[in-house]
């Protein structure tokens, strides 16, 4: 049981919430019933699969999935479904509490994609928000130069194509040699729009 516990990140009385001996419900302990038993399956599963021993074959156990956390669920969904629901400040505000909590123990990807693959799916609709994710991305990765070109992109749906150009030229400094972002810039200011 120390062994779920540590996986889920939850103490004992996560899932045992009744007295003992009481025989009320306690509908996490189900759960965490069928976890294991889906988890026995797979490593079933697994070794037929590849036509290996318990002992040789790799092994799914709760923290394959969880790592840490009690609901497994990628970084990027998270703070998606916090931009749709909740707006990108409170988005802003959940990363911070997630990346001060579980940075470096594996549970999420605080990598730059995280917060790029984020901004890229929302900045046609709402740039501001998008803008403000990637400005938190460029605090905890100042030398993406991927997160200056997506901050491009978001000021060019504002049609602010100075404030593009800037990042272009931000992610220039970091890597010179890139093509994608030289080609980006110099398309911007033939056309340089006016607000």
């Amino acid at each position: 049981m120390q062994e779920i516990s540590q996986a889920l990140g939850v103490s004992c009385n996560y899932c045992h919430t009744a007295e003992p001996g009481s025989r009320q419900p306690e509908p996490k302990k189900e759960i965490a019933r069928a976890m294991m038993a889906m988890m026995r399956d797979l490593n079933a599963q697994i070794e037929a699969a590849i036509g290996k021993t318990a002992a040789e074959a790799a092994r799914v156990e709760c923290v394959t999935c969880h790592r840490g956390v009690v609901i497994p669920r990628q970084l990027v969904d998270l703070v998606m479904q916090t931009v749709r629901e909740k707006g990108a400040a409170r988005a802003v505000e959940q990363y911070r509490d997630l990346r001060s909590r579980y940075y470096g123990r594996q549970a999420y990807d605080f990598g730059e994609d995280t917060l790029i693959d984020v901004a890229r799916r929302i900045a046609d609709a709402r740039p501001d928000e998008a803008i403000a994710l990637l400005e938190l991305n460029l605090e905890f990765n100042p030398k993406s130069a991927r997160s200056y070109m997506a901050l491009a992109h978001a000021y060019t749906r504002k049609i602010d194509d100075a404030s593009a150009m800037a990042a272009l030229e931000k992610a220039l400094e970091i890597e010179p040699d890139n093509g994608v972002a030289r080609g980006q810039l110099e398309q911007l200011k033939s056309y340089h729009r006016k607000r």
